[in-house]
């Protein structure tokens, strides 16, 4: 069958693709060199799991893009193991529990920019927000500059969009933030502070193997997984969670589900719905033979959906006990900052059930960002009720 991935009734609205792929076609080739889509649960697993066969070096094919994107998400081991391991330093769950009451005084910060307004954009003023002001203060980002790292984040994700126009103002965003990393790098060296950038100097200085393109490239990684995931979290939960009002107040009434309510939103509408990847050599799957160098997409929002694996699972439920969800990966690229994005979900969702005792859609319908890959709102605008 013919599906148009960049078609905005898709991007607005995916599932019931997923489904009639799952049903009719899971394992699907399109065209003659276009994408291997997966769209079952049990083989969105094996593949993201799967690193001898499937690369995550997207670009692999274009040697001139592998200097400036040596990130560990577009790297294999034993590039990846390395990497990996440096970051992972400063996402241990000791220290990502320390964060947790300044994030919480963050989003009641950001809540009380917006207390005289009955009405105002959930993504703008909170969503989007929250996650840019805390992965920023744990890089070292200057308070004056966050705006503009935002900015920066919300138009690289462009890079994967089909539209020209997009992908052109993503390419101009990730060289002007190459350029601001590579000049913070440079003064962090004669000026270090405690933050993740020296961190990471200090690793490279004491022989650890990080390049400087490759430092670059990770602090561009954790600027957009630090917080378009959890920007798309926020919205596209509490999207979910009007649509089911139920669900709201069951919330409401029971504040101690916030945490397998986070997970279910995670899975009910994934923030990242496809995590690409690309065929090292020639192999079979799925009664398919695939050739080396095929892109390969694995769509975690489909696998999400899969009635095989989740009972009723258009259904929200947010006491449900059913296997967990896919939404931040799998295997040796599962997210690393995972906990982080998890803990600011909640303390995004606690605010605003606690700030306001009905939250209503807006004047105006949320209007979705043009990206098959980060799924997501460029506004949603709400109408709060103050407690």
């Amino acid at each position: 069958m013919s599906v148009d991935f960049a078609d905005p009734a898709l991007i607005a609205n995916p599932y019931p693709i997923y489904k009639l792929l799952r049903e009719t076609d899971p394992c699907m080739l399109v065209g003659d060199d276009g994408p291997f889509v997966l769209t079952r649960y049990e083989d969105v697993d094996a593949v993201l799991r799967d690193f001898d066969r499937f690369s995550n070096q997207r670009d692999r094919r274009r040697e001139e893009d592998l200097d400036t994107d040596q990130s560990m998400l577009n790297s294999d081991p034993p590039d990846h193991t390395r990497l990996r391991g440096l970051v992972s330093r400063a996402f241990t769950p000791r220290r990502i529990a320390t964060m947790e009451e300044h994030i919480r005084e963050t989003a009641h910060a950001l809540l009380d920019e917006v207390a005289c307004q009955n009405e105002f954009d959930l993504m703008t003023n909170l969503a989007a927000l929250l996650p840019t002001v805390v992965i920023a203060e744990m890089i070292g980002v200057p308070s004056e500059d966050r705006e503009q790292f935002k900015a920066w984040s919300t138009d690289i994700i462009g890079l994967d969009n089909p539209s020209p126009e997009l992908a052109a103002a993503g390419e101009s965003a990730r060289d002007a933030l190459w350029a601001y990393f590579a000049d913070q790098v440079e003064r962090r060296r004669h000026d270090p502070a405690e933050d993740l950038i020296t961190r990471l100097i200090v690793a490279e200085e004491e022989g650890d193997q990080l390049s400087t393109n490759e430092l670059i490239a990770t602090l561009i990684l954790l600027l957009l997984a630090g917080n378009e995931t959890t920007t798309n979290l926020i919205g596209n939960g509490l999207k979910a969670l009007l649509e089911h009002p139920d669900q709201l107040e069951l919330l409401r009434a029971q504040p101690e589900l916030l945490n397998s309510a986070v997970e279910e939103l995670l899975r009910y509408d994934a923030p990242v719905q496809l995590d690409p990847r690309v065929v090292l050599r020639e192999i079979e799957y799925g009664g398919e033979t695939i050739s080396a160098d095929r892109v390969v997409f694995p769509f975690i929002g489909a696998a999400n959906r899969d009635p095989e694996e989740f009972s009723e699972p258009d259904k929200l439920d947010i006491t449900r006990e059913d296997a967990g969800n896919i939404s931040f990966g799998r295997g040796i690229h599962f997210c690393l900052g995972a906990p982080l994005a998890r803990l600011e979900g909640r303390i995004a969702f606690e605010a605003l059930i606690d700030r306001f005792s009905a939250i209503e859609f807006g004047s105006r319908m949320p209007i979705y960002k043009r990206n098959l890959i980060f799924r997501g709102f460029e506004s949603f605008p709400i109408v709060a009720h103050r407690s």
